[in-house]
């Protein structure tokens, strides 16, 4: 065999693996249960992950734990960039330490539940 195992290439990649970018946190929110909240300030443009994976085999929405907490504003700090069956979390701008993270849900209008 060449090069390294599949079960090393996957212990490698869990060692690797970050949930969140190191500069956010989970907090509770005043919005709604718990937030994503950044833990230093975070420049305007920045790419902060993916939050949604698209599987074409049953039309499911995979969601990541960045996907997971992100509360609804009608004035987010951030947006959905969507690209290769993808949704990455851009931010809007500069966002301040503490401050929680924000997207406008497209999906539904919560003020109707």
């Amino acid at each position: 065999m060449h090069g390294i195992s599949q079960q090393e290439d996957t212990l490698q990649f869990m060692a690797k693996y970050r949930p969140l970018p190191d500069s956010l946190t989970i907090m509770p929110s005043k919005i709604d249960g718990l937030g994503i909240f950044a833990k230093k300030k975070i420049k305007k443009g920045t790419n902060l992950g993916i939050v949604h994976i698209y599987c074409d085999c049953n039309a499911q929405i995979i969601r990541t734990p960045l996907g997971g907490f992100i509360n609804h504003s009608n004035i987010p700090n951030c947006q959905l960039v969507r690209f290769d069956g993808y949704n990455y979390l851009w931010v809007n701008e500069d966002i301040e330490p503490l401050t929680e993270l924000t997207l406008k849900y497209t999906m539904y209008n919560p003020e109707e539940e």
